[in-house]
């Protein structure tokens, strides 16, 4: 046997180590609290915003209403129909994640991915109820006692509530949210609401408390795609070796002559999230949050040396800063071809989905013929042609829309009679907010044109009657006749 080989006993993997990473200050980390603050907030006010919208439509600003199949966003409603517009949304996101990393890494990970948001959270709550990083080791090597004991029940059920009031504002977003919560507490809710919020309080508990950057390393598919959208002018955090090397400790508070100016404190492996050493290079698991730069950067101004010794740079400035060339301006790598493109591609998404919007009709119509029988003949001669009609008001408020047809040329035939199913007259009314069917029939006098031509062209139009704006539409449709 190879000395090589691993024994029986040996380990295939090797045990996950806990991170606990220091508090620090700095600009980036008062960014991360700024934005996490904000996206927080967003997450969890957002169900609780009411909008007027009518009598006949729900009142909350923000809400998927599954059981209607609508999207209500403040003025906005987002019908099955428009999924366009939700697609559009998609694809402006993924073209959003591009142009960011492209120009500025993995700055999603670092700044406002859920996962690192609600880590944050996590660890500012287990640093408020346990102690800044070297209390944190001890706690956790030292046996179970009554303080261990004490401090995990404390944080773990204040992780327990973050992780419950998580799935709860969840789940506001899909129905209205002061009635929900009534009935979660009355056991009136349907049982999807309580296994929906238990999951997502699990999910975010596992996740935010214990798997925390191993998702980041094994679940998120993310580290391994963001390669294709970076290239070496893409700005990142980077360690400036050749100011750094070769390493030393300080001596008698100051740097020996010859020795770079890390003087290997390990600050800012102390407080990466992540638990590496950016010193050793570009590696998957950094996420940019820059934490590392506001620990190098306090280090610097102790000893008396110029920060940005780990720092925010593009690749493709490294032979240059070290040949002592000034630092090349951020906008320079930003704005360059690829992230150009990216940003074109984005904004044309961006300004077309306002376009449809403004476009859009308030008024949905459609007519369809019955194909089965094509036409039906009277005693006196006289042909019908049955069709299914369907009005989509969108509007807040019932609408009576009158029905005509004529030819394509929008000129009425008087041989052409048209009638509507159970009503009376030519008019109609669509409830608001309400997808309406009626059946239509269009009588051709006997011996007329329209009845003795096999098919026929006609437009079938719908108008409404009042209001300030009246709308009108037309659909084009065919009346089959008796071919002599």
């Amino acid at each position: 046997m190879s000395s090589t080989e691993p024994t029986d006993d040996a380990p295939l993997y090797e045990a996950r180590e806990p991170i606990f990473p220091k508090r620090i200050s700095g600009k980036f980390r008062s960014l991360k609290w700024i934005l996490m603050s904000m996206m927080l907030g967003i997450y969890y006010i957002t169900p609780w915003i009411r909008w007027n919208r009518g009598p006949a439509l729900p009142d909350q600003a923000v809400l998927l209403d599954l059981a209607n199949r609508r999207f209500f966003f403040f003025g906005l409603e987002i019908w099955p129909h428009e999924f366009y517009f939700v697609a559009g949304l998609l694809i402006m996101a993924g073209l959003g994640l591009f142009l960011f990393t492209s120009a500025l890494g993995r700055v999603w990970c670092g700044y406002a991915c859920p996962q690192t948001v609600w880590t944050d959270l996590f660890i500012l709550v287990e640093r408020w109820v346990e102690g800044d990083r070297n209390n944190r080791i001890r706690l956790h090597r030292q046996p179970w006692n009554a303080e261990k004991i004490r401090k995990s029940l404390t944080k773990w059920t204040l992780w327990l509530l973050i992780g419950l009031a998580t799935g709860g504002a969840w789940v506001f977003y899909f129905t209205d949210a002061p009635t929900l919560l009534a009935n979660l507490f009355t056991g009136d809710a349907s049982p999807i609401a309580y296994t929906t919020i238990a999951v997502a309080t699990a999910t975010t508990f596992a996740f935010g408390g214990f798997a925390r950057e191993q998702m980041c390393i094994y679940a998120c598919p993310w580290p391994r795609i963001q390669a294709a959208m970076m290239d070496e002018d893409t700005i990142t955090i980077a360690y400036r070796e050749w100011r750094g090397e070769p390493r030393g400790k300080l001596h008698k508070g100051q740097v020996a002559e010859g020795q770079g100016d890390c003087i290997d404190c390990m600050a800012c492996f102390n407080v990466c999230p992540m638990g590496i050493d950016i010193r050793n290079g570009q590696q998957l698991e950094c996420i940019t949050c820059g934490l590392c730069i506001d620990a190098c950067n306090e280090i610097m101004d102790k000893i008396g040396k110029p920060r940005g010794l780990v720092g925010y740079m593009a690749l493709k400035d490294e032979a240059s800063e070290r040949a002592g060339n000034k630092v090349v301006n951020i906008w320079k790598h930003v704005l360059r071809p690829r992230t150009l493109v990216y940003f074109t591609l984005w904004s044309g998404f961006g300004i077309a989905l306002v376009v449809a919007l403004f476009l859009r009709s308030p008024l949905d119509f459609n007519v369809t013929p019955n194909r089965d029988p094509l036409y039906v003949m009277q005693g006196d001669g006289t042909i019908r042609n049955i069709y299914t009609m369907r009005i989509r008001n969108k509007h807040g408020e019932d609408v009576t829309y009158r029905i005509s047809a004529t030819t394509p040329d929008g000129e009425a035939d008087p041989t052409l009679t048209l009638s509507l199913e159970g009503q009376e007259g030519d008019t109609v009314t669509v409830p608001a907010d309400q997808l309406y069917n009626q059946r239509l029939y269009l009588e051709a006098a006997p011996r007329s044109d329209l009845a003795t031509t096999s098919r026929t062209d006609i437009d079938i139009w719908v108008e409404q009657v009042g209001g300030e704006v009246p709308v009108k539409d037309s659909v084009g449709t065919v009346f089959n006749g008796k071919e002599q």
